[in-house]
């Protein structure tokens, strides 16, 4: 996989993540935990999207060096990991418009990080 493949998975899910957020803070939808006054930025939410990336690019490049069938291996604990992902959402105590849009943030960036990093992990020059 090349280091050009990683940035991409970051960048397009980082972008992704943000313009999800970005429309469901002008529709009104508060990222807000209930009892705080707190809500999550959407700069917040893009630097955690590019945080948890750089992990599945770091998770990806493990993949590629120590499996026999890297994109298989990854794109399996992938999606374990995203499955995994929606239960703090869900558990948080949020109102519904936010839960459903903390799940549908962790659905994009896997929609589009995923893909691009298990298509690098079966194209190793690029």
């Amino acid at each position: 996989m090349s280091p050009r493949t990683g940035l991409l998975a970051v960048a397009g899910a980082t972008g992704a993540a943000a313009v999800v957020a970005g429309v469901a803070r002008a529709a009104g939808v508060d990222l807000a935990v209930d009892g705080s006054d707190e809500t999550i930025p959407v700069s917040g939410v893009a630097v955690m999207t590019a945080g948890f990336t750089l992990v599945g690019v770091a998770m990806a490049l493990g993949f590629q060096r120590w499996s026999a069938r890297p994109a298989d291996r990854f794109l399996v604990t992938a999606a374990g990991l995203t499955a995994l992902s929606l239960v703090p959402p869900v558990l948080w105590g949020a109102d519904g418009a936010a839960v459903g849009t903390l799940v549908a943030l962790h659905l994009v960036a896997a929609a589009v990080a995923v893909p691009v990093l298990a298509r690098g992990l079966r194209h190793p020059r690029g």
